[in-house]
């Protein structure tokens, strides 16, 4: 396995990080950069129930967005550099786009929008989303994230689990992208554990076409699940990127596991 680790964004590109910081992810000296009494104050939008248990919390502070699962961030809108690059450096490791996208979870839409600009207008690019409502904030109080992306005609929007989209054919997708927890643990939900287990990665493998690429994003390393990766049959790369812009201390991972042609 190759692990590449990126360049952290220039300190000066700083001005688009805003101080008031709903994500856990920040570092304190983001949140001090203004006092607490002119901080806007954390607003919890909406609520929303998870298929098998649990709560995911849309929370607004000022203009900033926040979706957590308990007292952990699982995307912010502020950061969203390796969300973007899941897509973007996809399309550019596969060196056409054409294909047939498979991403797993709507998110706030920044992996969406990147695939759409990456890809060509002749893709196709299937989006599972397991929350319902998260359908719903993203056509209400995230509509200005999405923009028009779910009106793009490349688009197919399937509300179930992507585990369940990704077995119901083989060699069906030249990309499969998987940012649907905080990493390869099933932090969210048990369930998330099959898509990542032997048998859930064979599956993805599978479901790839010769040559196709199945990219994980993850908020942590995990030295164990890329032998998992390796095993099933991929060729695997991995690439740790700053969290946020300026960040020097947070970073988060993404695997490129590569079925040959």
């Amino acid at each position: 396995m190759n692990r590449i680790e990126a360049r952290s964004p220039r300190s000066s590109d700083r001005a688009s990080v805003v101080p008031c910081q709903v994500s856990h992810r920040a570092t304190e000296d983001r949140l001090d950069e203004i006092g607490p009494d002119v901080r806007p104050p954390i607003i919890t939008v909406d609520i929303a129930d998870i298929p098998g248990g649990g709560q995911l919390h849309l929370l607004r502070c000022g203009k900033e967005f926040s979706i957590q699962f308990g007292d952990d961030e699982l995307m912010g809108s502020q950061d969203h550099i390796s969300e973007k690059a899941l897509a973007t450096l996809t399309s550019e490791r596969l060196r056409r786009q054409d294909g047939h996208i498979l991403i797993g979870g709507l998110g706030m839409g920044f992996t969406l929008d990147a695939a759409l600009k990456a890809w060509s207008t002749e893709a196709s690019v299937t989006v599972a989303e397991l929350v319902p409502k998260i359908l719903t904030w993203a056509k209400g109080p995230l509509s200005h994230l999405f923009g028009a992306s779910l009106k793009d005609p490349r688009v197919k929007l399937r509300m179930a689990d992507v585990y369940d989209v990704i077995v119901e054919k083989r060699e069906r997708f030249d990309a499969i992208l998987l940012d649907v927890d905080n990493g390869p643990d099933g932090f969210i939900t048990v369930a998330n554990d099959r898509l990542y287990s032997s048998n859930g990665l064979a599956a993805a493998h599978a479901a790839l076409k010769p040559g196709g690429l199945l990219s994980i994003w993850s908020s942590y390393g995990d030295d164990l699940f890329a032998e998992r990766l390796e095993q099933a049959g991929f060729s695997v790369d991995e690439i740790i990127l700053p969290a946020y812009v300026g960040s020097s201390e947070r970073w988060h991972n993404i695997w490129f596991a590569a079925k040959s042609a």
